[in-house]
């Protein structure tokens, strides 16, 4: 197994590289890519010094597995090149995720959608995984006709300037580079992503299409509200859910979600027993809780949902991928 990770320097790089440890992820070649910025450099991993080196060298390594955390500019260049010599590619971008004919995967929804021909794996958007997760197996069960979400979203999702600016702001420096347009400590932001024609924002728009591809549902009405928080890792997500029939109780509901994979109840109102970001932090799966019924409306239940960002979120999720690769014989171990 010959694994090229792209973005090996970024914060879901770091994430991956842990992971790959953890899972235990066959490896026999490991290739660092990263920006030109990094190149000449070197990594630590696995006791052993790799040189870190460009997205063009690393296609010369005819890798049988490429994970892009790097960015969509960087997938649009170089996932095309590295498939056509028959390597699989798992984007963790949004640069393929709506692409006809590329598969969109959570994979404890959708791994069917993994085949030989198809090369290009689109990772979905961090805040559109934790939903499906919760969405899932209370749609299978009892069809959902809208949700409504707003989220709150931990600078994590930014990137690592985001987080540092973060850090000084909470150090009194309100000055320095802003990776947002205001600052984001004391601070509430409701605005992720850039504002399309519709007022929306892309951040937005990402968790309604997104949601709707990998639940095979195009008839399910999505609204969201993408909110930045002064949190540094972990997002969290207040979601209405509305029923086509009627609604299921709630002990209905956490039973639903406690028997899917990937899915944790958290939910004891007496213990103060709740999903919080200080909690998932560094944990793999998707924490609900908050279950109650819509006092506003007969068929809609609310849940409070939160996840690692970085881990269930992005990195763990490709990995999940690429192991459902393994596990389908369709890459080699």
């Amino acid at each position: 197994m010959r694994l090229a990770l792209i973005g090996v320097t970024g914060m879901v790089g770091e994430v991956l590289l842990d992971l790959l440890l953890e899972r235990q992820f066959p490896i026999s070649t490991f290739i660092p890519v990263a920006s030109s910025k990094s190149h000449g450099k070197t990594i630590e991993w696995k006791g052993d010094h790799y040189n870190i080196i460009s997205p063009e060298e690393a296609l010369f390594q005819n890798p049988d597995l490429a994970i892009f955390t790097a960015g969509s500019e960087v997938s649009k260049k170089y996932a095309q090149l590295f498939a056509k010599q028959g390597c699989y590619v798992i984007d963790n971008s949004s640069a393929w995720r709506m692409s006809h004919g590329i598969p969109l995967v959570v994979p404890e929804i959708n791994c069917n959608m993994l085949n030989k021909n198809s090369l290009i794996i689109a990772n979905p958007n961090c805040s559109t995984i934790q939903l499906v997760m919760a969405l899932k197996p209370i749609h299978d069960a009892y069809p959902i006709t809208r949700v409504i979400v707003s989220t709150y979203q931990s600078v994590s999702g930014s990137g690592r300037n985001a987080l540092d600016q973060l850090n000084r702001e909470r150090n009194g420096d309100v000055e320095g580079a802003m990776e947002y347009p205001y600052q984001i400590d004391m601070n509430c932001i409701p605005h992720c992503d850039v504002f399309l024609e519709n007022d929306y924002t892309k951040e937005e728009m990402k968790l309604t299409n997104e949601s709707k591809k990998i639940l095979d549902d195009m008839d399910i009405h999505i609204t969201a509200t993408a909110v930045r928080v002064p949190v540094k890792g972990g997002h969290s997500e207040s979601v209405n859910i509305e029923f086509r029939n009627d609604r299921p109780s709630v002990n209905i509901i956490r039973s639903l979600l406690a028997a899917f994979p990937g899915v944790k109840i958290q939910d004891f109102n007496e213990g103060k027993t709740y999903p919080m970001p200080i909690y998932a932090e560094g944990k793999n799966d998707v924490f609900v809780g908050r279950i109650r019924n819509d006092i506003s409306h007969p068929k809609a239940i609310n849940l409070w949902i939160v996840s690692d960002n970085l881990r269930k979120g992005a990195a763990l999720n490709a990995l999940q991928i690429a192991e459902n690769l393994i596990s389908k014989h369709l890459l080699a171990n």
